[in-house]
């Protein structure tokens, strides 16, 4: 982990934050879990909270954004605008998992509105230890971001689409340069 933080404070607001997010899926009218599911429903699955996998990210952002188009679960097509390349490093203590610079790409739609950045990927726990259509953040950076702007991307917070949870909804996959050659146990898993 890049920045110094308090790391006891940061797992209580993460354990608050998957608490909150319980609490929604168990009890709001528009969770994603069905309705006759949520009786049975416990909680979400998470990997164990873990600073390795909260990072500072250096940006490029792109002034004349390129489209893409992103499939989705439902076989049609959504657009996005590429506003920025996100460039981290990850060092782990096992020995196991690789180290090195990675790249994501971060995206927005076509809006006027002011939105977060939505950083959709793949890494190696996608279909084995986390959903198969892949995983979800939402950056929402502390300032305008320029080339060399330090964001920070923290994969605890990696969440699973509405559409791991039902066929009701259409939820965009992520394109190939966001698919990571590395395993990412961080934020939310299967059961």
């Amino acid at each position: 982990m890049s920045d110094s933080i308090d790391v006891d404070r940061w797992r209580d607001e993460l354990e608050s934050k998957r608490a909150e997010k319980d609490e929604f899926f168990a009890d709001h009218p528009q969770s994603p879990i069905p309705p006759e599911e949520r009786d049975e429903f416990d909680g979400l699955d998470y990997f164990e909270p873990d600073p390795a996998y909260r990072v500072s990210a250096t940006a490029t952002v792109h002034d004349d954004p390129e489209v893409v188009l992103m499939d989705t679960t439902a076989g049609r097509e959504m657009r996005y605008l590429r506003v920025a390349t996100l460039e981290f490093e990850l060092d782990r203590d096992d020995e196991e998992l690789e180290d090195g610079t990675f790249e994501l790409a971060a995206y927005q739609q076509e809006s006027p509105n002011e939105q977060p950045l939505f950083v959709p990927f793949r890494d190696k726990t996608t279909g084995q230890q986390s959903y198969q259509g892949g995983r979800y953040m939402e950056l929402e950076p502390a300032e305008e971001l320029e080339d060399g702007t330090e964001i920070v991307v923290d994969f605890n917070l990696a969440y699973s689409p509405f559409c791991a949870y039902s066929d009701t909804f259409d939820c965009p996959l992520p394109p190939e340069e966001n698919w990571l050659e590395v395993t990412i146990p961080a934020g939310e898993r299967d059961e």
